[in-house]
């Protein structure tokens, strides 16, 4: 069992930036992959990014790369996902997620945090 905590979001401005971090305790040896995905308003869940833990590879959606940067301390077991030149299209509930190795799957998720870009 896991459990993932994400922190608290806020407002920013266009163009501005915002860092979120992801902590996940409990059974966290056998973790394969921390992911960011985020559901705007009237709009269907997306994948934001993913960080592999075993090799720190990383991948994002094409609507961030450029912007966004996740990264991860697997002492720690945290993620972070760097947000800059926010855009109003960034507003959205934003989730961690998690997998456990051989499983291909994200079992684990936040409660989601609320981030807001305005114009």
């Amino acid at each position: 069992q896991v459990q993932l905590v994400e922190s608290e979001g806020g407002s920013v401005q266009a163009g501005g930036s915002l860092t979120l971090s992801c902590v996940a305790t409990g059974r966290t040896s056998s973790l394969s992959r921390i992911a960011w995905f985020r559901r705007a308003p009237g709009k269907e869940r997306e994948f934001v990014a993913v960080i592999i833990r075993s090799t720190s590879d990383t991948y994002y959606a094409d609507s961030v790369t450029g912007r966004f940067t996740i990264s991860g301390d697997n002492a720690k077991n945290t993620v972070w996902l760097q947000m800059n030149s926010l855009k109003p299209e960034d507003t959205a509930v934003y989730y961690c997620a998690a997998d456990m190795a051989r499983v291909g799957a994200y079992n684990y998720w936040g409660r989601g945090t609320q981030v807001t870009v305005s114009s």
